[in-house]
């Protein structure tokens, strides 16, 4: 297929950006994402998934308000770099606060920090030295800008985006010039913001979390063909739209609702009737689409490494995708 040029950018485009494996870890949950995850615990997750050929980590400050970069950078310490890829993001800062956050930010026996924003050129240079000490690093291999748009930001989002138009992505850019980030992106949960960001800075990659799943394809009717044309990799995150299609509780990080949950029944009598667990569906469907290298499903528990790997390995039958679509269940797919 043939791809537009890319727009300017900032900055010149990385001469070797970091290849991304098709499978990662999101490491949310350890940081304790809804409930406690001990540091023994959080260890054996992270070597399982090495174990079982994992080389890609994503975290963020946010994640634990910092356990979830402290964690992996001890164990990184423990078993070695080589061959990690790691990313994390930017926009978000901690300040000390023994007391724990002042509002309820999902993550429980966190940090004693409370997180807030800041996508100033000075706040994300100081964000990213933060976080390069706590993973143990000189490097980042991928920075993304995290939770910028409205969904975050309500009235706030025009305000917040221009602060990182004018700060945050210029500040990326000149350490990926110096090496010190290997490609930059925007991490969020909304297409909206993907679209009006690429309208201003040109991309690395896009690390999209819930949209573009079993439960939400909004991602795909424009999102994903202007990265294809673009050269804009994508990273799914949230396969299972927060847990709810692997047998979870919650979607899109709040309880799910009765609507949510008979389509998640839906779902799985479909994917059941094919042979296919639910599970194993809503891993492999993100790469229906070619514009996605990369899915980065959360575990907290070395089983879940297993669930996750075996998922990913899983190869459900084209005709499934076709039911889907035919019961009105997906919407789009290639063929």
């Amino acid at each position: 297929m043939t791809r537009s040029p890319r727009k300017p950018t900032a900055g010149p485009l990385p001469p070797n950006p970091p290849a991304i494996p098709p499978i990662g870890l999101g490491c949310a949950g350890l940081g304790n994402l809804y409930a406690p995850v001990g540091e023994e615990d959080a260890i054996a997750t992270l070597q399982r998934a090495r174990d079982l050929g994992v080389r890609y980590f994503d975290t963020a400050p946010y994640y634990g308000h910092g356990l979830s970069e402290a964690r992996l950078g001890r164990f990184l310490a423990r078993a070695g770099r080589d061959g990690a890829l790691v990313s994390s993001k930017v926009g978000r800062g901690l300040r000390a606060s023994p007391g724990g956050p002042s509002h309820d930010t999902g993550f429980v026996e966190a940090a004693p920090f409370e997180p807030f924003f800041d996508y100033s050129r000075d706040g994300v240079l100081r964000q990213v030295d933060e976080s390069l000490k706590r993973l143990g690093g000189d490097r980042l291999d991928i920075a993304f800008v995290h939770d910028i748009g409205r969904l975050t930001h309500g009235d706030d989002h025009q305000a917040r985006f221009r602060e990182a138009l004018d700060g945050a992505f210029p500040a990326l850019c000149s350490l990926r010039d110096q090496g010190v980030v290997g490609a930059i992106g925007i991490g969020v949960n909304e297409v909206e913001v993907c679209l009006e960001t690429l309208r201003h800075v040109d991309l690395d990659v896009i690390l999209l979390a819930g949209r573009y799943t079993l439960l939400d394809q909004s991602a795909g009717p424009e999102l994903l063909p202007m990265c294809l044309a673009r050269g804009v990799r994508v990273i799914v995150g949230g396969p299972y739209n927060s847990g709810v299609l692997a047998g979870g509780e919650h979607f899109d990080y709040a309880p799910a609702s009765g609507p949510i949950r008979r389509k998640v029944e839906g779902l799985r009598q479909v994917c059941e009737a094919y042979g296919v667990s639910l599970a194993a569906a809503a891993l492999r469907f993100p790469f229906e689409d070619p514009a996605v290298i990369s899915v980065i499903p959360g575990a907290r528990t070395a089983a879940e490494i297993d669930a996750n790997i075996a998922n990913f390995y899983s190869r459900p039958p084209d005709c499934l995708w076709r039911a889907l679509r035919a019961e009105g269940l997906i919407v789009g797919g290639w063929e």
